[in-house]
């Protein structure tokens, strides 16, 4: 993985989280809200090789702390998304049959982007913080891994696509 890479994936994955926090988080949807970032996040998570899916993982946690409306220590995110990257890496054989069928990577998503809100809730619940109840988070994260299965694939040609773009000739042969 060239460092080329590395900073046109961190500037893509930059420019999505300044799309959510500008645009998506003002959306009112019914129920409760999406998080476009950490859908497209997990997508290039599951594109990504076994180091690009940790590295990455780190970035996109880093890149998640800075959020304003984030109440949660520095680096949650940064250490929540770090695993993500860990499972996304030692499960890559089991990720390839799903990114083979579009309905069963959308499914992967949503349920991977899902189980980033459950270890976030635990990691959060360790350090003390107040996290709410438990039906509540619940069902945040049921609601969110559902509209992250209804819109998502509206990005996933465009996030696949950029992904390919951002690839250097010796990476995509």
């Amino acid at each position: 993985m060239s460092q080329l890479r590395v900073f046109n994936t961190s500037i893509f994955l930059f420019v999505i989280f300044l799309i959510q926090e500008t645009l998506v988080s003002r959306i009112n949807f019914p129920i409760k809200g999406f998080s476009l970032y950490i859908a497209a996040l997990m997508v290039v998570l599951s594109l990504e090789g076994r180091t690009g899916s940790m590295a990455f993982g780190f970035i996109g946690g880093i890149i998640m702390d800075l959020s304003i409306a984030a109440d949660t220590p520095f680096g949650q995110w940064a250490l929540v998304m770090t695993v993500m990257g860990y499972l996304f890496s030692i499960n890559k054989e089991s990720i390839g049959d799903f990114t083979e069928t579009p309905v069963l990577f959308v499914g992967f998503i949503s349920i991977a982007s899902g189980l980033s809100l459950i270890f976030f809730a635990i990691l959060g619940a360790l350090l003390g913080e107040e996290m709410g109840g438990i039906f509540r988070n619940a069902q945040l994260i049921f609601i969110n891994s559902l509209w992250t299965f209804l819109i998502i694939p509206l990005f996933l040609p465009f996030i696949v696509k950029m992904r390919k773009i951002m690839m250097t000739s010796r990476e995509k042969s």
